[in-house]
């Protein structure tokens, strides 16, 4: 018997001054502009995943202030059915795009690019939408590594 389980990712709202967050315009298909994040490597926790995206696609060094929520709709990204957990952090560093983005930049609620890949309008959706109600979300009240 052959198991098919759902791949593990992350994506990381990178918390910027001025409100502002980052998004990259993703190289690869599925095309548009995305939070930063992707696939968990073999050995690595989820934390240390989310800090090495970051790092890969916008040249930022990040601080995690926690896990904000995990997304898990099969249908949530076209390639195959992942699972992503939502990291909410701060960054700090010069903004550059590397790896598989094309640009990487900064954006507030109110100006942010379409189209956005997978169901990251969705995910940027609950974000703003806590955040409005709570303007320091400390999601995860613990202080991760």
């Amino acid at each position: 018997m052959t198991y098919r389980n759902p791949v593990p990712t992350v994506d990381i709202i990178i918390e910027m001054e001025n409100q502002e967050i980052v998004l990259i315009e993703r190289k690869n298909e599925p095309r548009g502009w995305a939070l930063p994040g992707g696939f968990v490597d073999y050995g690595e926790s989820l934390e240390q995943a989310a800090v090495r995206e970051a790092l890969e696609e916008t040249g930022l060094d990040v601080k995690l202030r926690g896990q904000f929520h995990t997304y898990s709709d099969p249908r949530r990204d076209p390639r195959q059915h992942t699972i992503s957990t939502v990291f909410i952090a701060q960054g700090s560093g010069a903004l550059r795009a590397a790896s598989d983005a094309a640009r990487a930049e900064r954006f507030r609620e109110d100006a942010l690019p379409r189209p956005l890949a997978f169901d990251h309008a969705r995910i940027l959706q609950d974000y703003f939408e806590l955040r409005r109600h709570v303007p320091e979300p400390s999601v995860a009240k613990q202080v991760l590594p």
